[in-house]
């Protein structure tokens, strides 16, 4: 496996068990439609919540949620629909990021912004 992939798979595993730390029940992990794929899907607060996990090994070049582009949203946007559908759905929603920073192959933080977009 790539570095880069094994950084991101870690990083995925981490996010998980920070969100379940905090209450969160995860429902879904690589859920994927097509090729759109949604790291995380949990439930919390009555609310079903869409995550991208941004794993990066330092922030040398920005911070990892920097890298959730307007594609990525789109991408969250059409593939969050599909799962709504398909689970029927009727409450609310919210998209996250969970960004995680290693420095010397160590934890060094785990950012969780809640809301933090709203695809159009």
């Amino acid at each position: 496996m790539a570095a880069h992939n094994e950084l991101g798979r870690k990083g995925e595993l981490l996010a998980a068990g920070y969100l379940e730390s905090c209450g969160y029940h995860i429902l879904e992990r690589n859920w994927v439609h097509r090729r759109a794929e949604i790291d995380l899907i949990a439930f919390y607060d009555s609310k079903l919540i869409f995550v991208e996990v941004k794993t990066r090994s330092s922030v040398s070049h920005g911070e990892p949620e920097d890298f959730v582009d307007w594609k990525k949203e789109k991408q969250l946007d059409f593939a969050s629909s599909v799962y709504i559908e398909r689970k029927n759905h009727q409450g609310e929603i919210r998209y996250d990021i969970v960004a995680i920073v290693f420095e010397n192959e160590q934890l060094y933080k785990i950012n969780h912004i809640e809301d933090a977009f709203w695809p159009n």
